[in-house]
């Protein structure tokens, strides 16, 4: 029969739930990313073939290792033992570490590379790159980190800290790297083509300060209060409406509007620019 249906209990439900979700994230997607920035790196020439294989053999062993135990972070209220959990914390928060190997060295490298003309024409592409190991470092990385300590997770465990967690990694590392990988093909189309740089430059900052700014002045504010209450009062509490309906909270909640409005703007002005580039408006004028 199935392993679970409508009438399973919680415990297990959740159990099997963590099993699907985070080896999708944690086991396919971490590796994934850094295979893709490695080797579009080393075919930018920004890095060295040995950097790269290291640290996608790292990757690799980390998430074979450290992906499936790092999947017992979730299972906290799933009867999980005390050293599988402590297991499960510290392996996941290992696996941030390759890409941002890779974006450093990179970094590195194209700051040295810039003169060439041909790398400047990939700039919009490696900046998408780079922005990905930046949010690899600080969403997957601090925000994942800050919440998966079990202490942590069994006071906060779904609260809005988790939000904050999951948007800043899912779209700063894989929504970028979408963006970042269509670029890429977008250049190779047709290489002899300028860039209009202050569209896509708007674009992309648009894009990454609405982000940070949705996830720092509306999602950590409530996730911090709400961490607050559930260690004073009670998780019950933290996710009660008399907690989340005050009237600070329903502000903070409309202060996820600057951010997003950034955000959706930013990627407005992607499609315009991806649109254009078929029809010359996102083309500098041939001078």
């Amino acid at each position: 029969g199935l392993m679970y249906g409508r009438q399973t209990h919680m415990a297990i439900a959740e159990y099997w739930r963590w099993w699907v979700v985070h080896l999708w994230v944690e086991g396919f997607f971490e590796v994934f990313a850094t295979v893709v920035a490695a080797f579009l790196f080393t075919r930018l020439g920004l890095l060295r073939m040995k950097s790269a294989t290291n640290a996608v053999l790292f990757s690799t062993i980390i998430f074979l290792a450290g992906g499936i135990l790092g999947t017992f972070h979730h299972l906290y209220f799933s009867a999980t033992p005390t050293a599988v959990l402590a297991l499960g914390a510290t392996f996941s928060a290992l696996e941030i570490v390759p890409l941002v190997l890779i974006g450093y060295e990179a970094y590195h490298n194209y700051r040295l590379s810039k003169s060439t003309k041909w790398i400047k024409a990939y700039k919009w592409p490696i900046y998408c790159f780079i922005a990905m190991c930046f949010w690899n470092f600080l969403g997957a990385g601090i925000f994942g980190f800050a919440i998966n300590p079990p202490i942590a997770l069994y006071y906060i465990q779904g609260l809005n800290t988790t939000a904050v967690h999951g948007h800043a990694a899912l779209f700063g590392v894989y929504g970028i790297l979408g963006i970042g990988l269509m670029m890429f093909m977008l250049r190779g189309l047709y290489p002899e083509r300028q860039w209009n740089d202050k569209l896509i430059g708007w674009a992309f900052w648009l894009t990454n300060i609405g982000l940070l700014v949705m996830v720092t002045i509306s999602l950590l504010p409530i996730g911090i209060m709400q961490s607050v209450a559930s260690i004073k009062e009670g998780y019950w509490y933290a996710r009660s409406a008399e907690f989340m309906q005050t009237d600070i909270m329903h502000f903070l909640r409309w202060m996820r509007v600057p951010g997003d409005i950034l955000l959706a703007l930013g990627e407005l002005l992607l499609v315009i620019f991806i649109i254009g580039l078929k029809f010359g408006w996102s083309l500098k004028e041939k001078r």
